[in-house]
């Protein structure tokens, strides 16, 4: 196959991850090796929009492996989801003769990287980056590692006082839809209970749960609230439960933001490295249209089309069984 890929543009979009920077510097350094022009979009979409694109050289990604957040900034943009918008962005690429886009976020970045490539017939590739891990077709996303190991430090500062206050806390960690990020955080932490939204768990089991906990004198409990639960967030599940379980004094800590912050784990560091490296060799290759992901221990492609929409994502069945066997 000839390669006719000469210039390649990398954005980051939607919500920042840690490990962004890590996968910036592999896709901007590798596509320079291959004697690639490289270029890096400001704010996602909102630059192909504003024409923010600027060359990069090898120099433009020193020291920022261990960096949190995204040195491309990153937005959510409402103009590329229309045909004006994304008419303009096009015309911005064609101007500066790029002819392959990386793009590095969740669904909603490829939902947009999807169509922008079917309309126009961009050369296109998806690198998951994305703390809920919530995409088919990459056993982990990029910033999943660093959020759960985030979230551990936190919850494990949060036991102290809970232990020595006799204290029942409930902590809201990030997962609108997925629960993955809640599962292997209570597994990690040794929480009394997890609530889900892959799984139902009434109130009245998780009072169960926790009387059982207390009638064997536990000094404390954790209850990890995935924000997507059906109940609602964690202040409004702990006002249930407080009504009909008085045992502990009960506290709500809500991690919010804190889970996207941060220098990355050396897990992430390496999977952003791997999936850069994967996504501008794919793209030299000659496929778009596809994501780039980590499967068993080896860098495999999935369609956007599938990573989307062809399956949904499934917790660990053991990881489900261990909640409830190792809290007792």
């Amino acid at each position: 196959m000839v390669d006719k890929i000469k210039n390649i543009a990398v954005l980051t979009s939607g919500g920042d991850a840690p490990g962004m920077n890590a996968c910036i510097r592999a896709v901007v350094r590798t596509g320079i090796y291959h004697g690639k022009n490289m270029f890096g979009v400001m704010q996602g979409y909102q630059g192909l929009i504003e024409n923010n694109i600027n060359e990069m050289n090898s120099r433009s990604v020193s020291n920022i492996l261990h960096l949190g957040g995204t040195i491309l900034k990153t937005a959510r943009c409402l103009a590329f989801k229309e045909d004006e918008g994304m008419e303009i962005a096009y015309q911005n690429l064609k101007a500066k003769d790029i002819d392959g886009l990386i793009v590095i976020g969740g669904d909603g970045t490829f939902t947009g990287a999807q169509r922008f490539g079917k309309k126009y017939g961009v050369n296109v590739i998806g690198i998951p980056g994305t703390i809920d891990n919530d995409l088919y077709g990459s056993d982990f996303t990029l910033g999943y590692d660093t959020a759960v190991n985030t979230i551990i430090e936190a919850i494990d500062k949060i036991r102290d006082t809970a232990d020595s206050h006799d204290r029942l806390f409930f902590i809201e960690v990030m997962g609108r839809d997925s629960g993955c990020i809640a599962l292997r955080s209570a597994i990690a932490s040794g929480a009394e209970a997890v609530l889900l939204p892959e799984k139902e768990t009434s109130l009245k089991e998780l009072i169960t749960k926790l009387k059982s906990g207390a009638s064997t004198k536990k000094s404390s409990s954790i209850v990890i609230v995935s924000e997507g639960n059906k109940y609602g967030g964690a202040y409004d599940i702990a006002k249930s439960v407080k009504r009909k379980f008085t045992h502990y004094d009960t506290k709500v800590t809500i991690l919010g933001h804190l889970q996207r912050g941060g220098s990355p784990s050396g897990f992430d560091r390496i999977l952003a490295s791997r999936l850069g490296y994967a996504a501008v060799k794919e793209m030299i290759n000659g496929e778009t249209m596809q994501m780039v992901g980590l499967r068993g221990n080896e860098i495999k492609l999935t369609s956007l089309e599938e990573a989307l929409h062809g399956h949904s994502y499934k917790l660990e069945a053991d990881l489900l069984e261990m909640t409830q066997v190792l809290s007792i």
